[in-house]
């Protein structure tokens, strides 16, 4: 009888049992493959030599072949002369042993007075420096066992063996089925790079191609399919009709009008899941079509990903017999609270350096369709579902996507965004060094606190005190009093309100905010761009309360940008760069300073040290100047000693 639960979760780990369970045991058929192309495949059965290796004695080493009787009772004292043609024979590191010799003396060990003779000073005992038949690989000998994925010095084991072709596991064919009537292939995209409004460049299949290819399975891409049931129906029915092992239906999962997968796969085979308990990934659908697995991925990219990883990561192993490897894990200290909803297992990405022989894990955002979270992030952190967060205090487990040495190798700045930063990432990158930078953006207030719990190298800041005038100083005095600190000039820069192209609102200054119809977005509290805005209001005598839109809040300046570019706000406040890098216009309001704050205990660090000479040097500053808005005359420079 078939079940039909629509968005019923299942705990993740009942969801796998659920699936999984249902494919135990099951391989792809065996074929046989050249020995030259089975590298990485897996063996469908035992292999046996065909032949043995060495098939005849032979030198081990360059020197004499001898019969080893005729040098019994040579002594430095008493050493014997050999004559060559007749008791020796020259031979050569892998010659065969001419027959009814049965030793060889090393070259090193003659002495030559003529070409017709050589002298020995010690005797020769059977089989010295010879391999012998069989030596390494008798015929008959098992040489790989069933199950065995094969190796570089396997493929040379197989051809000593005798074993010229080997039968190894099918690679699991995996069809993949974009679907979405608004997805458009990016081959299809013009020079211009024009996406026509409602549409969304296809990617998934892209990703989910590569994850496949990891697995050692075939990826099998369709066409787009548009969001029609019918089409769906014919789309999934003819996968599992073809000689996929597995398909993998992208989008179209949750509970949407539009979104038909799960009602497809029930009508033409089983649902055994609809919903994991796991967020990203919640939509899953896990389902069988004609004994086939079907696996409905949710359209997000995190989300697809991350359930690709739980459910078919796993399944393409068994069916490649191959063992399910427990990912590298490091215990860390969470920069921040990172707080969780109760009765769902939650996948948070975060950056992770090493401070003070500690792990300190930063949580990236937690959006499903960010797919930067990914590319940005060292590990994976999992909150499980009885928990309802992580504390800043407690030590957890993270799954490591980087090799743990890269750790140390990693710069934490964690404070306010500027896209000088990036450009910094790249620039130590580009001199050809080996050390990463990882950016949080909590704002400055926040890295200013991540010094003070220790969960940061350094922090970028910009806070304007309105009592002095002055940036950084008064607050650094505040918040880190008793920490030694060093401040360094990173960039001059411009703040000021971004606006669409054109200024459709004809928007000039601070007052135009609170006309009524300009939507605003803001930065989060605490960011230095917000203590500079609420200083700017009060100084016009603006009430914040009148900014529609004053309490929508974004994290970078970039975001904010996004934002207006998108009609989702009018106006926001930002850096010229951000809104040169997005085409919008710009109403400069203030000049400001970007600094950075560092411990002196960094200072003494190397990578510490690679980062401000790499701020310093003439490369960095005129990449700095090629942006915009900036002013990197005095970058690097020391401006004062706290603490």
């Amino acid at each position: 009888m078939k079940r039909n639960v629509y968005l019923a979760m299942k705990p993740l780990e009942e969801a796998r049992s659920l699936f999984l369970g249902r494919f135990r045991g099951r391989r792809t058929t065996p074929e046989p493959v050249p020995v030259e192309e089975a590298l990485g495949r897996v063996t469908a059965e035992p292999v046996f030599a065909r032949m043995s290796a060495p098939t005849e004695h032979a030198a081990a080493m360059d020197g004499i072949a001898v019969r080893a009787r005729e040098t019994y009772g040579t002594t430095e004292l008493e050493p014997r002369t050999l004559e060559l043609g007749r008791d020796a024979l020259w031979i050569n590191t892998g010659q065969t042993l001419p027959a009814g010799f049965d030793a060889v003396i090393m070259v090193e060990k003659l002495h030559q007075p003529d070409d017709r003779r050589v002298e020995i000073r010690s005797p020769a005992h059977p089989w010295q420096n010879v391999r012998k038949v069989g030596e390494d690989i008798v015929a008959t000998q098992l040489l790989l066992p069933r199950h065995h994925r094969i190796r570089p010095p396997d493929l040379g084991a197989l051809i000593s063996g005798g074993v010229f072709e080997v039968s190894v596991r099918k690679r699991p064919e995996t069809a993949v089925l974009p679907t979405g009537s608004e997805l458009v292939r990016h081959a299809d995209l013009g020079e211009d790079l024009r996406v026509e409004p409602g549409c969304i460049v296809e990617y998934n299949s892209v990703i989910l191609s590569g994850l496949v290819r990891e697995c050692g399975a075939v990826p099998r891409v369709w066409d787009i399919v548009p969001d029609r049931e019918d089409r769906i129906r014919e789309a999934v029915m003819e996968a599992v009709r073809s000689d996929a092992d597995l398909v993998v239906v992208n989008a179209g999962s949750s509970a949407g009008s539009r979104d038909y997968t799960a009602h497809v796969i029930d009508e033409l085979g089983e649902i055994l899941v609809h919903g994991v308990a796991m967020m990203p990934g919640k939509p899953t659908i896990l389902g069988v079509v004609e004994d086939k697995p079907v696996v409905g991925n949710p359209g997000y990219t995190v989300s697809a990903a991350l359930s690709f990883e739980q459910f078919v990561r796993p399944l393409l192993l068994e069916l490649q017999a191959l063992p399910q490897t427990a990912p590298r894990t490091v215990r860390v200290h969470p920069s921040r609270d990172i707080p969780s909803r109760p009765g769902i297992d939650e996948f948070v990405r975060v950056n992770i350096g090493r401070i003070n022989d500690r792990a300190v894990a930063t949580p990236l955002p937690r959006a499903a369709g960010s797919i930067t979270t990914l590319t940005r992030a060292e590990g994976i952190l999992r909150i499980p579902a009885l928990s309802e967060g992580v504390g800043q205090d407690e030590e957890v487990e993270a799954e490591l996507l980087v090799p743990e040495e890269e750790l140390d190798k990693t710069i934490v700045i964690i404070g306010s965004h500027d896209i000088t930063v990036d450009l910094l990432a790249d620039e130590i990158r580009r001199q050809g060094r080996d050390v990463r930078v990882s950016s949080g953006h909590v704002g400055s207030l926040g890295g200013l606190l991540a010094l003070r719990k220790g969960n940061a190298h350094l922090c970028g800041t910009h806070l304007l005190d309105p009592e002095t005038g002055d940036y950084n100083v008064p607050y650094i005095r505040r918040y880190l009093a008793g920490i030694p600190v060093a401040l360094f000039h990173m960039v001059g820069r411009e703040q000021g309100l971004m606006v669409a192209r054109g200024n459709p609102k004809g928007i000039q200054r601070l007052e135009d905010l609170a006309r009524g119809d300009v939507t605003f977005v803001n930065r989060q509290a605490g960011s230095g761009t917000r203590v500079l805005l609420d200083h700017q209001l009060a100084r016009a005598g603006i009430d914040p309360a009148s900014i529609p839109g004053y309490d929508h809040e974004e994290y970078t300046h970039m975001t904010v940008a996004v934002d207006v570019l998108s009609g989702a706000a009018d106006c926001g406040m930002g850096i010229l760069a951000a809104a040169r890098a997005l085409g919008l216009d710009f109403i400069p309001v203030v000049e400001e300073q970007y600094e950075l704050v560092i411990p002196r205990a960094e200072l003494e660090r190397e990578n510490i040290e690679l980062l401000l000479e790499t701020i310093r040097s003439p490369a960095f500053r005129e990449r700095v100047l090629a942006l915009g808005g900036y002013d990197p005359s005095r970058s690097g420079e020391l401006r004062a000693e706290l603490g």
